[in-house]
């Protein structure tokens, strides 16, 4: 369940990311009423998983796999570009949440 709730709590803060740019420095009601729930739930979230998982842990978990995500929605929905050494580096920040997930003791499987 821990797990479910951080993907979610990841989710929360890649659809608050993406309103951020439509806020226009908050400008725009909508998405900065979005933002702020958004965020707002996510930390809620995290919160609920730092119960059980060490800080450092979910905090790599959280944002790595938030860059990654927000980089794809970009890519999708946003027509921005991701080049080779990005596509890189996000693989890398994969295999590093990969990486702790299988092998590190600080966590319970």
């Amino acid at each position: 369940m821990t797990y479910f709730i951080l993907f979610l709590a990841i989710l929360a803060e890649v659809i608050a990311t993406t309103a951020l740019k439509s806020s226009e420095s908050f400008t725009k009601l909508v998405p900065s009423v979005v933002l702020v729930i958004g965020y707002g739930v996510s930390f809620y979230l995290l919160t609920i998983v730092m119960r059980s998982m060490p800080t450092g842990v979910t905090y790599a978990i959280w944002s790595g796999l938030g860059i990654v995500l927000i980089s794809v929605f970009g890519y999708l929905f946003a027509n921005e570009k991701l080049d080779l050494a990005a596509c890189i580096g996000m693989s890398l920040i994969i295999a590093g949440v990969v990486v702790i997930n299988v092998f590190s003791k600080t966590i319970s499987h």
